[in-house]
């Protein structure tokens, strides 16, 4: 698989992971590493948060609006 992004800018880069948010296939200059808040409880008692938190790889566009200020994006570094 190919990396969406790169190839709408005419580079081929392969895909590394995909969104988990839109699908879309990423490579490692444009995965975003996104730590997601983790809740437990269900109807009718109120969500409960969690001290752990969850690892999720998302498109750049997907990070901005699932972030929207509350999560700090991380580009992930090669190698790690």
């Amino acid at each position: 698989m190919k990396c969406y992004i790169c190839a709408t800018g005419g580079r081929d880069a392969d895909a590394v992971t995909t969104c988990i948010a839109c699908g879309m296939g990423v490579c490692m200059d444009h995965v975003r590493r996104e730590e997601v808040e983790l809740a437990e409880g269900g109807y009718p008692f109120p969500p409960r948060k969690l001290s752990k938190t969850l690892p999720r790889m998302l498109c750049p566009r997907a990070s901005k609006r699932i972030g929207a200020g509350r999560w700090v994006p991380q580009r992930l570094e090669r190698g790690r």
